[in-house]
């Protein structure tokens, strides 16, 4: 038996199918869905020097890696690579492979500081120390049961305050955009990150076909978007993810990313989703104090590895 590494087949729908399928086995506390690794691989930013790689043996697709250059951070040479092999099919040479791939693509792009998510697991993390990774900083994956669980009641707006959907600025997003780069800068991360190509923006992040723009929910105060929380889901599997929560910076200290997390899970298990899902990096304290008030339990870490190149 033989494995191989090669692209992502974007025009064969079957192994964009396999692709979402591998990732959904390793990681399941995401939503990995045929369309939204194809929206990845197609819209992604031509400087991200963006690919999709699987591992294949005997037909199969048995790993899978996204690969790409943080074209969006202030600091140059910056590649990720996020590596996830099919639980059933480890120690076959397919990760090693993968990496090694990886790491040739961004270091022929000019990438001197790799990093990479790895589940707090002892074999994970020793295959990453094992490539030359170090450990970093930590993130939790959190999940709340929407069917059966009791959400904090919806109180009503502060004065001033007003609560909409995404939907509503379908004629002109640009404000949400200004309100996602001014909080995603200021997210605790390994790489910073900055929003200044509103085309790419809307490219990526406002067409991507998870995006649910009824349950994501906007505070307005005076006019002004103040607080988001953006929802992403998956009808079919009755699964909802917050994918990102935040609060402008003149508006912060009253509550109202609070009030928008809550207003989108009312609505989202009133619109029949079951399955709450988010992501919070360990040292994010205040976000990680909503969650628990809202009742999400931690159901796994992933650990951020870096390699730096000489």
């Amino acid at each position: 038996m033989t494995v191989i590494v090669r692209d992502l087949r974007s025009e064969d729908r079957s192994d964009v199918e396999a692709f979402a399928r591998v990732r959904h086995l390793a990681l399941p506390y995401i939503l990995w869905t045929p369309d939204a690794v194809l929206h990845h691989l197609v819209h992604s930013h031509p400087d991200a020097r963006f690919r999709s790689l699987v591992a294949e043996e005997d037909g199969e697709v048995i790993g899978t890696a996204q690969v790409q250059l943080a074209h969006d951070s202030p600091r140059p040479g910056v590649g990720t690579l996020n590596i996830y092999v099919h639980p059933d099919r480890r120690r076959r040479g397919a990760g090693d492979l993968l990496v090694r791939a990886a790491e040739e693509h961004l270091t022929a792009h000019g990438a001197t500081t790799l990093y990479a998510w790895v589940l707090d697991e002892p074999a994970d993390r020793a295959f990453a120390e094992r490539h030359g990774y170090g450990a970093g900083r930590a993130a939790h994956f959190l999940r709340l049961d929407l069917a059966g669980g009791t959400l904090p009641p919806l109180p009503s707006p502060p004065p001033c305050a007003v609560l909409r959907s995404a939907a509503d600025l379908a004629d002109d997003p640009r404000p949400l955009f200004e309100l996602d780069a001014e909080t995603t800068r200021d997210e605790p991360s390994d790489v910073d990150t900055e929003f200044t190509d509103y085309e790419n923006w809307i490219a990526e992040n406002w067409r991507h076909p998870l995006l649910d723009r009824e349950l994501t929910t906007v505070v307005f105060v005076e006019g002004r978007p103040a607080a988001f929380s953006v929802a992403y889901t998956d009808a079919p599997t009755g699964r909802y993810v917050t994918a990102m929560t935040g609060t402008a910076r003149a508006f912060r200290g009253r509550g109202l990313a609070k009030l928008a997390k809550n207003d989108s899970l009312h609505r989202a298990r009133a619109a029949g989703y079951t399955q709450a899902l988010t992501g919070n990096d360990a040292g994010n304290d205040p976000m990680l104090a909503i969650n628990k008030w809202f009742g999400y339990e931690i159901c796994a870490t992933e650990v951020r590895y870096v390699r730096e190149l000489g």
